[in-house]
């Protein structure tokens, strides 16, 4: 007898929510996460313990083309990433799913409009108890639904900051959040922006998706468990190879992250896959995205006294801005940067810190990062090798110095920027892309494996573009729209 009906490897957005989706099927759901659950402690709302001694990062490398390794700064627990997302959900715009070109290339679209997506963006805002207004952006999609609640207040140096962009003839919107704002603050009054959730203060994977999976008998999770290798037969994936021993499903989804999904499956070559399992297109790693972004400090003589600052966005360069009219990104605010955190992320002198940190607004400035087979994931032995080549970085240069002198007119004499580096997550994504067509893809448009008719991909290693937005709403429509798949093919 099989293990499960599914197993589901990976418990972050698209795992946890795929489970989420399937749990009222009745198939028998088994989840597998390599990590634990969380649990409160002193370092949760510690600042110089989460930025400067990395207390929560993962006690594993990955290795640099040139075989340097660095601590890569995923996170590998009961709800993935999500644990420390800033809790922005926001969907892709319309005109993301088509050719955009872009200062640094053409994009070459999705294989589905917008139109497509837009019910599971619905179910997934409900799914994920989204905070927003869908009224004061001008790139804001059409919606079916209102966001389930209002948007996050902004704290008192945050609306004035809203007052001082739009006399500085900007479009600042509330930024689309899953925060339960008085849960969160009654833990701690610290920000939420990567920070873990340790008492369900944000909707993250672990809180929102799989506590409602798990209320249904036929839904289980395993913890402590490393799927090793994949096996196949005839075609079919037959048995995954974990460190709890061998495990059999009729399905078997990979939704352990945009790098570890592209590792098993590469992990897995065998004699009839010798380029990995689900490799026939030689996609499998390709086409790694991580957001072009950068920090940006705007100091003024007054003092930023928020809390968690982390409710306002800018898309005014979203769709334009560039030399020909090409866009630019996104910019919204980090969650507050406090002295620890900059003395910790840049280096400087605590005394130093504290005063930049006391007058400063912290903003998130992201640009798209365009597709390029060569920039990949590859595996040698049993490390991961990252090859991530920028692209589209004039565009992030463009809007950060957009980004600049738009904060000169609103009243910030001083503008600080830093860019992030390969340590900084900042959503990857596209390592095993849906499509039409499979020799260009990895999975059909729903997540299926084209070489492969029981194994499905769901996390953001299905994205054919990064856009310039926070993936994990569209990770979480995805994993919606394929559990209704699933369901209804199994019955």
């Amino acid at each position: 007898m099989s293990d499960a009906d599914i197993i589901i490897v990976g418990s972050g957005m698209g795992g946890a929510t795929l489970a989420a989706g399937l749990a009222p099927s009745g198939m028998r759901v088994l989840i597998l996460e390599r990590g634990e659950r969380l649990a409160d402690c002193p370092e949760a709302r510690d600042p110089v313990a989460i930025f400067g001694r990395g207390h929560f990062r993962p006690r594993e490398n990955w290795l640099t083309p040139e075989g340097v390794p660095f601590n890569p700064g995923n996170y590998a627990f009961v709800g993935g990433n999500s644990k420390f997302y800033g809790a922005v959900m926001l969907r892709y715009r319309e005109a993301d799913f088509a050719p955009i070109r872009h200062i640094g290339g053409t994009t070459p679209g999705w294989p589905f409009p917008y139109a497509t997506l837009a019910p599971w963006y619905d179910r997934a805002e409900a799914l994920y108890q989204v905070r927003g207004d869908a009224g004061p952006d001008p790139t804001e999609p059409a919606h079916g639904a209102p966001y389930p609640f209002g948007p996050v207040p902004h704290e008192p140096a945050i609306a004035d900051l809203d007052r001082r962009l739009r006399a500085a003839g900007l479009h600042p919107a509330p930024l689309p959040l899953a925060v339960d704002l008085d849960r969160w603050l009654a833990r701690s009054a610290t920000p939420w922006d990567a920070f873990p959730d340790t008492t369900g203060g944000k909707l993250d994977a672990e809180t929102a998706a799989l506590a409602l999976a798990l209320r249904h008998p036929n839904v289980q999770l395993q913890t402590g468990v490393t799927v090793e290798r994949l096996e196949t037969e005839g075609g079919r994936i037959t048995r995954l190879l974990t460190s709890a021993g061998p495990m059999t499903a009729p399905r078997v989804v990979l939704a352990a992250g945009a790098v570890m999904t592209a590792a098993l499956l590469l992990r897995s070559a065998d004699a009839d896959h010798q380029r990995g399992v689900a490799n026939g297109s030689d996609q499998v790693g390709r086409n790694f995205m991580n957001h072009n972004a950068s920090a940006v400090l705007a100091l003024s003589g007054r003092r930023n006294r928020s809390v968690y600052q982390k409710t306002l966005q800018i898309n005014d360069w979203y769709l334009t801005g560039g030399p020909q009219g090409e866009p630019l990104g996104n910019v919204q605010l980090l969650g507050r940067v406090s002295a620890p955190i900059l003395a910790a992320q840049a280096g400087l002198p605590g005394p130093v810190a504290k005063v930049i940190a006391d007058r400063a607004i912290d903003f998130y400035a992201m640009s798209e990062d365009l597709p390029d087979p060569e920039s990949r994931v590859t595996v040698k032995g049993d490390a991961i090798v990252l090859d991530w080549r920028r692209s589209n970085w004039d565009a992030h240069l463009a809007l950060v110095a957009a980004l600049k002198q738009a904060l000169r007119r609103a009243g910030f004499p001083v503008v600080l920027a830093k860019a992030f580096d390969r340590t900084t997550p900042s959503h990857q994504c596209g390592t095993a892309r849906l499509g039409d067509d499979p020799t260009a893809s990895v999975t059909n448009t729903f997540g299926r494996c084209h070489d492969h008719p029981n194994l499905w991909i769901c996390d953001a290693s299905l994205l054919p573009t990064s856009a310039a937005v926070n993936p994990s709403l569209t990770i979480a429509a995805l994993a919606l729209r394929q559990a209704d798949r699933i369901a209804q093919e199994a019955t």
